[in-house]
């Protein structure tokens, strides 16, 4: 009995920790409804991700090539602060906010201007540092990471290379803007990875936030200190 009487004050304290985790309310910040966030419009992205198409942004690097044509073969080229990039017989292009197909036409076209008979253009990511999604909070590498192709909650955790310590993986918040409104929604990992929910869609300029477990992190805090009150309550034992 003496070893619960010990343990008492410990257990306390964690059940005052274990509340429910939930979104508070903020007039500039809608909570999604149903958990689920609306993707974004060109306009919010301004140069971002996808499956939904990639929108090229400022200091993209692109590689483009022109089939059968050495001079204009695998040429890598870097966006400006404008988004603009240069390119040869087809001059100064505005790449911002188009995706690599929407380039390619317009390469395609000035190049067939400039008197290239059919010209087979492609043009490809090589490297973003526009399009990037923010991972934060109880992950082990927070930071940005580049959104290319199809990018999901798991997958932009895994990024992060998963969750700390203390990560309470059923309180994850994703932030998005949406036509100009900012947007939250909060999304329980638990239960995505078991499949019970879709593993949900991450944009560029989204801001996911990992929540801490404050009765995990504490009772790891205050264990030690459990186990010499239990030491003590052992020796006091007749």
């Amino acid at each position: 009995m003496l070893k619960l009487y010990a343990l008492a004050p410990l257990l306390v304290l964690l059940a005052g920790c274990a509340g429910h985790d939930g979104l508070g309310e903020n007039e500039h910040i809608k909570v999604a409804e149903s958990g689920v966030l609306p993707p974004p419009v060109r306009s919010d992205l301004l140069g971002e991700n996808g499956d939904s198409p990639y929108l090229i942004g400022p200091f993209d690097k692109l590689t483009i090539d022109v089939f059968g044509i050495k001079e204009l073969s695998q040429i890598e080229v870097q966006t400006d602060a404008s988004g603009r990039i240069s390119f040869p017989l087809a001059g100064i292009v505005e790449a911002a906010g188009k995706t690599p197909a929407e380039v390619e036409t317009i390469i395609k076209d000035r190049l067939r201007e400039k008197y290239v008979r059919d010209p087979q253009v492609t043009v490809n990511l090589k490297e973003t540092v526009s399009q990037v999604v923010t991972v934060d909070g109880e992950v082990k590498e927070p930071g940005l990471y580049p959104v290319i192709g199809h990018m999901t909650l798991q997958r932009a955790i895994a990024k992060a290379k998963g969750l700390a310590e203390f990560a309470q993986a059923k309180n994850v918040v994703v932030f998005r803007t949406v036509k100009g409104q900012k947007m939250a929604a909060l999304y329980n990992l638990q239960a995505i990875r078991r499949g019970s929910y879709e593993d949900p869609q991450i944009y560029a300029n989204d801001v996911v936030t990992v929540g801490d477990s404050a009765a995990r992190r504490l009772f790891k805090n205050l264990l030690p200190f459990a186990a010499t009150l239990t030491y003590v309550a052992v020796q006091r034992i007749p």
